[in-house]
């Protein structure tokens, strides 16, 4: 799938720290939003990951829609790590923020972003979200760019009404590029189950998109591609830097499977 090179790419986490916008904020963190993120940066590439996702993940707890200064100031951190970066850059806005995450892809060039909630409806720990992939789709042809959108199917840290066939159904139907299945939360391991049930209701590629680890990766076999965060920080702790040693390891892994029987 495009604009990943590799078959079931490892796409690891720059988890940004908090962004203006956010009450975790500190003015004197403004020299490390980069200098984190292009450290974190360095280690996944030299981990061999075979994309990058940058997410605000240190603005929690988020809105649902992110202010200005969080949008611009991302954009910001966004187009540098691009500058730097050998493999392909996308862009996630929590809470589940597309037209953000789509304004900052074209402003950059980053080939695709990650939307929680791109239709129907999540019970979210922000309240009820409503997907809207109509106005996603006519923004990204107002910008006249080609960035893939990659859908999240029953999104983390959230409720749902459809099953996972039902969500990856209407999620293909409303012209997803890509579609993620995941566990409860962040870390949390997706269900094998999961992911054999979008798998046997589309054909659009499914990553799975938490709790990814070297000692379940063989579980995702079908997977087309993985998100992942924890498993690569120092410890598997999630705000932690990223540790060479351990995307190397996984990236291994995930060689392993690419070419296993």
């Amino acid at each position: 799938m495009e604009p990943f090179k590799s078959e079931k790419p490892l796409i690891g986490m720059i988890h940004l720290r908090p962004l203006p916008g956010s009450d975790r904020f500190a003015r004197s963190d403004l020299t490390l939003l980069t200098s984190t993120a292009l450290r974190d940066l360095d280690a996944l590439e030299e981990g061999g990951v075979d994309g990058i996702l940058v997410e605000n993940f240190g603005d929690v707890p988020y809105a649902k829609t992110a202010p200005p200064e969080t949008i611009a100031f991302m954009t910001v951190v966004v187009e540098e790590i691009l500058r730097k970066s050998r493999a392909p850059v996308g862009v996630n806005v929590l809470r589940s923020d597309g037209p953000a995450a789509m304004s900052i892809a074209a402003a950059t060039g980053a080939p695709f972003i990650r939307v929680n909630v791109y239709c129907g409806v999540a019970f979210t720990d922000q309240g009820t979200i409503e997907g809207d992939a109509r106005q996603l789709l006519t923004l990204r042809h107002r910008l006249t760019c080609d960035v893939k959108i990659l859908a999240d199917v029953h999104v983390k840290h959230a409720a749902h009404p459809t099953t996972v066939e039902q969500a990856t159904i209407d999620a293909a139907r409303n012209r997803a590029d890509a579609l993620i299945v995941s566990g409860i939360g962040t870390g949390r391991r997706t269900s094998a189950e999961d992911l054999q049930a979008a798998k046997q209701v589309t054909s659009l590629p499914v990553f799975v998109g938490s709790g990814v680890r070297i000692d379940n990766l063989s579980t995702y076999r079908d997977a087309d591609g993985f998100i992942v965060g924890c498993a690569l920080k120092r410890d598997g702790a999630v705000e932690a830097a990223v540790d060479v040693a351990r995307v190397r390891a996984l990236a291994n892994a995930v060689s392993d499977l690419r070419n296993g029987p």
